[in-house]
């Protein structure tokens, strides 16, 4: 973890929300930031993958339903941090957790130039990989 006292020995105005140390950086990386916008109910996007590298993101507002392969679904709230490895790993879900308003979220994701930075998996490779999906539990 980072020392956040300033040179003066004062707290620091900075809060961590998220330190985590990425799988690959692909050497010629892009990195892009983009806000996304989910109506009520939203589903969100397909099941996709980011190829060029990890996605870090903050829900500016709402709830999420996220789920990532290998890893049970979980809703992540205004104020909560997330990221995905990128790469092979399929993200199944962005959706709006809630039908009673929007969903606003930040993502910054390394891109790798003349890439995709975004790519939707195929019905048929979701089928392959579904022993890979971690159902959700019923607390």
């Amino acid at each position: 973890m980072h020392d956040l006292a300033t040179a003066d020995g004062e707290t620091s105005p900075l809060t961590v929300i998220q330190s985590v140390t990425p799988p690959f950086i692909p050497h010629d990386a892009e990195v892009m930031t983009v806000v996304i916008e989910w109506p009520a109910g939203s589903p969100g996007a397909p099941p996709h993958r980011h190829p060029g590298g990890p996605a870090f993101g903050y829900v500016l507002e709402g709830e999420m339903l996220f789920e990532l392969e290998g890893e049970e679904p979980r809703v992540i709230t205004a104020g909560e941090a997330f990221w995905e490895p990128g790469g092979e790993v399929i993200h199944y879900s962005d959706a709006n957790n809630r039908t009673d308003g929007p969903l606003r979220f930040v993502v910054t994701m390394l891109c790798v130039p003349g890439q995709p930075m975004l790519v939707y998996v195929e019905p048929e490779e979701l089928e392959r990989r579904k022993g890979r999906r971690v159902p959700r539990s019923r607390h």
